[in-house]
């Protein structure tokens, strides 16, 4: 038969315009013996559908292309069971074990073999909490076990054994960069879990990342958003962000990591949004921050930590706001060696250490907090730190501690806070402290055993003590061998004998117009012992 020319040039136009209309599903091994022989086999629109099998080589996707194992997706022992009986083994060959492509995507594989895993470097670093490893950005070269680096889609596979990172999301110069991680298992990798890097831009979600090399997620120079991951026993932090990077980190789970949960260092171009995130029972911080690195902390809950819940040194400078950080063995937020914090509408109790900890030349505003039962402090500034303590809400119910501690060499301005219970001080005070409009309700006063001070002078400090409102403390101000010390508008009750006690500043103290409400007529607003100062306009009145 015949056919006329026209009909073959109108056959044709219609394929032009739907070329998908005779796309094919390429079936291995049914149809090619390997995954790369169906790629290579491939027109626009195709698929491929990978039987359960082991397959020894490593691939390369061409754009648009969907590579999808064979079965359902009921669950495995670990993945799904699909992405477990469905292997692409790259050993032997060279480059990464799957290239993605644009538009590609590759769902329910196991990946492996690709480089040398090294089980005794393993060992040895886990052993060390990674303390020995060499500081290699994120973004070093090497061969992961999936290179994404086009916007594609990389899901509900498992990658584990690679002598690199397992999956590795590489920005371009010349586009943005946002492909889809999505549920996939990486493992024991000998880079880390998941490497977002060089200013890709990609949405890493519901993945489990546990015991790799480094981190379970990790990032250099990139900014993407990362929610609803589990990362657990890596030798490095759960979560890494450094370099400049800036994700979004919400609504993950690390917990039991080797450092911090949520590790972020390395400038103040490094500025994440780490909040809603649950970072619990790791050896070192819930989130420690450092190296100058700017994040906004928000709302994460942080527990059983085997050193703060949440930790900046070095220079960081976080705003930590309204998380919740308790039964940590050190601070339930610990700021540090020259660190600047804003901590503000944080809840921290039943640490074992500190509530809030500011020391070695670390300056922070700590605001409106809630510091509940910390086992010593709840709040404590030393070694050269400073601190402006507002509005803050600090209870013990017993203990020896002071609520607030200013050590040696330290300065605060502490003012507007409430004090609940407390041990042998609401504020101890051995560098400067300017202490204004506070409420302290002691749970005294106690007439014998330890001190029992609203405010407790150390020699060699100086105190400002101003309109507070004290009450069940011994004394509401005591000081002995004080370098300066003023007290004036303060109005006390409850207290044993005299309400301001004064012993041998090294300079004249001024004590005006406190007032003492007393049922004892013997009772005194203020006495003062050693060199002549202002003693004036001080009353005790009848309760």
């Amino acid at each position: 038969m015949k056919i006329h020319p026209l009909a073959v040039s109108f056959f044709i136009f219609l394929l032009h315009l739907n070329p998908t209309a005779w796309a094919a599903a390429l079936l291995v091994p049914k149809d090619f013996k390997t995954i790369q022989a169906a790629i290579d086999a491939t027109r626009a629109g195709d698929s491929i559908l990978v039987s359960a099998g082991k397959y020894n080589e490593r691939i390369r996707l061409k754009p648009g292309l969907t590579v999808r194992s064979a079965g359902d997706d009921a669950k495995g022992k670990l993945g799904l069971q699909r992405a477990e009986a469905t292997i692409i083994d790259g050993t032997g060959g060279n480059g990464p074990g799957v290239t993605m492509a644009a538009g590609a995507t590759l769902d329910g594989f196991t990946v492996t073999g690709v480089g040398k895993y090294d089980e005794a470097l393993w060992q040895k670093h886990h052993a060390t909490q990674g303390n020995l490893q060499k500081h290699e950005h994120i973004g070093a070269e090497g061969t992961p076990g999936i290179a994404a680096r086009h916007d594609c889609t990389v899901a509900n596979n498992i990658i584990h054994h690679i002598g690199y990172t397992g999956i590795a999301i590489t920005g371009a110069e010349d586009r943005r960069v946002s492909p889809r991680i999505v549920d996939n298992i990486t493992y024991r990798n000998m880079g880390g879990g998941i490497g977002s890097m060089k200013k890709s831009t990609a949405r890493i979600e519901g993945n489990l990342c546990f015991e790799n090399f480094y981190a379970g997620i990790g990032h250099n120079d990139a900014s993407p958003i990362v929610i609803d991951n589990s990362c657990y026993r890596n030798i490095r932090a759960g979560i890494g962000i450094s370099e400049g990077s800036r994700p979004v980190v919400r609504g993950n789970r690390c917990h039991h990591n080797r450092r911090a949960g949520i590790g972020i260092r390395t400038g103040a171009d490094t500025q994440p949004v780490v909040e809603d995130n649950d970072c619990h029972e790791n050896d070192m911080a819930g989130i420690g921050t450092e190296e100058g690195a700017r994040p906004i902390l928000r709302g994460n809950r942080c527990w059983k930590n085997k050193l703060a819940g949440i930790g900046a040194r070095d220079k960081a400078q976080p705003m930590i706001i309204e998380n919740e950080c308790f039964e940590n063995t050190l601070a339930g937020i610990g700021i540090e060696h020259e660190a600047r914090a804003l901590i503000s509408r944080n809840l921290c109790r039943k640490n074992k250490t500190t509530g809030i900890g500011v020391q070695h030349r670390a300056e922070a505003t700590v605001l409106g907090n809630r510091c509940l039962e910390n086992a010593k402090v709840a709040i404590g500034v030393g070694n050269g730190a400073s601190a402006h303590i507002a509005g803050n809400q600090l209870t013990r119910a017993g203990g020896m501690p002071p609520l607030i501690a200013i050590l040696k060499g330290s300065s605060a301005v502490i003012t507007g806070n409430t004090f609940t219970g407390g041990g042998v001080a609401g504020v101890l005070v051995q560098g400067s402290a300017h202490i204004s409009k506070n409420r302290f309700e002691g749970n005294g006063p106690h007439r014998g055993g330890p001190p029992n001070f609203a405010v407790w002078a150390h020699a060699g400090s100086e105190v400002e003590f101003h309109q507070n409102e004290i009450n069940r403390w011994r004394h509401a101000l005591f000081t002995s061998g004080a370098k300066s010390v003023a007290a004036h508008h303060n109005r006390i009750s409850q207290f044993l004998g005299t309400a301001i006690l004064i012993q041998n500043s090294a300079t004249p103290a001024h004590a005006t117009h406190n007032t003492a409400l007393t049922t004892n007529v013997q009772d005194e607003s203020v006495t003062l012992t050693g060199p002549r100062g202002v003693v004036e306009g001080n009353v005790c009145k009848a309760k």
